[in-house]
């Protein structure tokens, strides 16, 4: 039976269903219309947002927050900046208490170096989260076992790693990636090092469930274009997964048959 990937294309996270499998980072845009524009021709649903970098206490109609709430875009506050779990903790109580909501995408930075999480301060973060009432949607290494745990914390979704955040280099090991989605039975959602159109096609011809990407799109040459690629090889990634792939070989296998080269 043939899977009609419109039917696909919503993803349930814990309490929030949204209508794309893409989502946007909101930094490092020219401008706010630019940036505007780019959701708009990637299909995203939800953005992301830096609290530490953004006034959440500012009510001018043309403040991030607001022209994302005009525009019905899902927005989901994370703890970039942060070093440790307390930092988190406090960042992500803040956004709440600030933006009323529960969704929280939690990012705690091992070095300013690599920007690699850090798996020991990430998990007691999620921990103390979790408890205290959010979901969690943790950026995590692209470690099959630290993934299975922050699932078995309760976390909505993991997030781990395609390469280093802003590196643009892609999935540099897509076997871990399609690990962890073998282990997990929360949504996937590849998170930093999408460089291009064919990283995001390739994460969903693997079968995982979302990507985030920012710098990418932000970051190229005509930043428009890249987020209309980013929509268009999403849809691509989904109708390769769902169309199963043809088994490889090692040697070639002649297309047709003798009969049908010389017409018979």
């Amino acid at each position: 039976m043939q899977t009609n990937i419109k039917d696909t294309n919503s993803l349930t996270i814990g309490s929030i269903t949204l209508s794309s499998r893409v989502i946007l980072g909101t930094a490092q845009y020219p401008d706010p219309a630019t940036l505007l524009r780019c959701i708009e021709l990637s299909g995203a649903h939800m953005a992301t947002v830096a609290i530490r970098r953004v006034n959440l206490a500012d009510a001018n109609r043309f403040s991030l927050v607001n022209l994302l709430k005009e525009k019905n875009i899902i927005f989901l506050p994370n703890t970039a900046g942060c070093f440790t779990a307390k930092e988190a903790i406090l960042t992500a109580h803040l956004a709440r208490e600030a933006l009323g909501i529960k969704q929280i995408k939690l990012e705690v930075i091992g070095d300013d170096f690599t920007l690699y999480p850090d798996a020991v301060e990430l998990l007691a973060a999620t921990q103390a989260l979790v408890k205290d009432g959010f979901e969690v949607y943790p950026y995590s290494p692209d470690d099959p076992v630290i993934c299975q745990r922050l699932a078995d914390l309760g976390c909505v979704c993991v997030m781990p790693l395609a390469s280093p955040i802003g590196s643009g280099r892609g999935l540099q090991n897509p076997h871990n990636l399609a690990l962890i989605k073998s282990k997990v039975s929360i949504p996937v959602i590849v998170d930093a090092g999408i460089g291009t159109a064919s990283d995001i096609c390739r994460a969903f011809e693997l079968g995982l469930d979302a990507v985030l990407l920012n710098t990418a799109v932000a970051k190229a040459g005509y930043p428009e274009h890249m987020a209309t690629a980013a929509g268009l090889a999403a849809l691509a990634g989904r109708h390769a997964f769902f169309a199963q792939r043809m088994p490889t070989k090692d040697y070639a296998q002649a297309s047709s048959t003798e009969g049908e080269r010389i017409g018979k």
